[in-house]
């Protein structure tokens, strides 16, 4: 698995879009998907770094898909990227194992930073 190598799953394509270009300005590997069945299908076929993860997807909701991607492989870190989460999902997705919650927008240099504290910490 490379380090870089990042999967974001977002309905929203142009944010999804956007935010994959922004992240390969930065010398990053993603890929998009934009439902959850393609985010598990993808997760189960490749490695990766990383995954950011949309909670309101238009097949799954992003908890089941967290479940999915850390009982397949527990060692992917995911951090959720909503703009509709609520405290309880919040609970929900740290109790099922994501690395970090974050409301939308999302600053880049701050998202950049949870990224170097888990290659940090994967080092």
């Amino acid at each position: 698995m490379k380090q870089n190598n990042i999967l974001i799953v977002d309905d929203e394509q142009r944010y999804a879009d956007m935010l994959a270009k922004r992240l390969t300005l930065r010398g990053l590997t993603c890929q998009v998907c934009y439902d959850g069945r393609t985010a598990i299908d993808l997760h189960a076929s490749e490695a990766f770094a990383l995954v950011i993860l949309d909670l309101r997807l238009p097949d799954l909701y992003g908890t089941e898909v967290l479940m999915q991607i850390k009982q397949d492989r527990p060692t992917t870190e995911v951090v959720i990227l909503t703009g509709h989460g609520t405290d309880h999902d919040r609970e929900q997705c740290m109790k099922c194992g994501a690395y970090e919650f974050i409301n939308k927008p999302v600053d880049i240099d701050q998202l950049i930073s949870i990224m170097a504290k888990i290659r940090e910490k994967s080092a």
